[in-house]
């Protein structure tokens, strides 16, 4: 009766184990279900959560580089929101697993600060705007077109078409020239002369330089062309020319403007002088 009885009890207590392992396991598979079916509506919700967030976007004439932005960092809040909730679904502490993630970031965030501070000028780039893609910029040394935004570097193309890639966290915190924020700029010439020069007949023949010019402003009211005496060198004097033109049609006026200056003004007679070095020789007695 012993033996049987020993055996009963193996027998009740392997039919709860069972029991307990079976509503354990089937509490898990209706958990895992419910999971899955979160995890699919909710990415279903943020795809269109984000599709919506664009086409409002869209319609604002965000910039591009803006908008991507906001789409991915947005997507990528959600996705973590998600994650989060089907973690607490499966019956994982949510708290302990936040710490963790905190304490991966801060320890990532250390290795990375270089790369964090990019990313931290790229949003800065983005939100204030200094520059747009289409600018022409000067910066970092660097002058050139501001081809693409990217979340952690600037990319320019120089006059000679090199490619500069430049990250973005000195650029936030540095000096940035935009030549393409204002929609006209003053170009300036300096013209130097030989002394002796009629100053009244040299600034006529430079005005009707100027005046050849179509793309100068004449029609503002205090941008009309301006020849002046800019200084007094050793050797020279230099004429200083000045003129307001549209910022895309700067280059185009200052280089002509010099072409019609270097061959026209010698034609009326006036002379471009060159660096002289007067030298006076002291005669002597002989002696050293």
């Amino acid at each position: 009766m012993a033996d049987f009885s020993l055996k009963s009890e193996e027998i009740f207590a392997l039919n709860d184990l069972l029991k307990t392992g079976t509503d354990k396991l089937v509490n898990f598979a209706i958990q895992l279900a419910v999971a899955v079916l979160v995890f699919y509506v909710g990415r279903f919700v943020i795809r269109k959560v984000v599709k919506i967030i664009k086409r409002l976007m869209d319609r604002r004439k965000v910039d591009a580089s803006i908008a991507s932005f906001v789409n991915s960092a947005l997507e990528t809040v959600l996705y973590f929101i998600l994650i989060i909730a089907i973690i607490g679904i499966l019956g994982i502490e949510t708290s302990s697993f936040i710490a963790l993630f905190a304490s991966a970031g801060v320890a990532i965030g250390m290795a990375l600060s270089g790369t964090l501070q990019n990313f931290a000028g790229g949003v800065l780039i983005l939100s204030l705007r200094p520059y747009s893609v289409g600018d022409f910029i000067e910066t970092q040394g660097y002058s050139g077109t501001v081809k693409a935004i990217q979340m952690f570097h600037t990319i320019i193309t120089t006059p000679d078409n090199k490619t500069i890639i430049i990250p973005n966290g000195p650029l936030s915190n540095g000096n940035i020239n935009n030549y393409s924020r204002q929609p006209d700029r003053r170009v300036d010439w300096t013209i130097s002369l030989a002394y002796g020069t009629d100053f009244e007949k040299a600034k006529a023949a430079i005005l009707d330089i100027l005046a050849s010019i179509p793309e100068i402003d004449r029609k503002t009211p205090g941008r009309e062309p301006v020849v002046v005496i800019g200084s007094l060198s050793s050797s020279s004097i230099d004429l200083a020319a000045r003129v307001w033109v549209r910022s895309e049609d700067y280059w185009t006026v200052y280089n002509k403007v010099l072409e019609l200056i270097y061959s026209g003004l010698p034609a009326q007679g006036f002379k471009f002088p060159f660096t002289q070095m007067d030298v006076h020789l002291v005669p002597t007695d002989g002696k050293n």
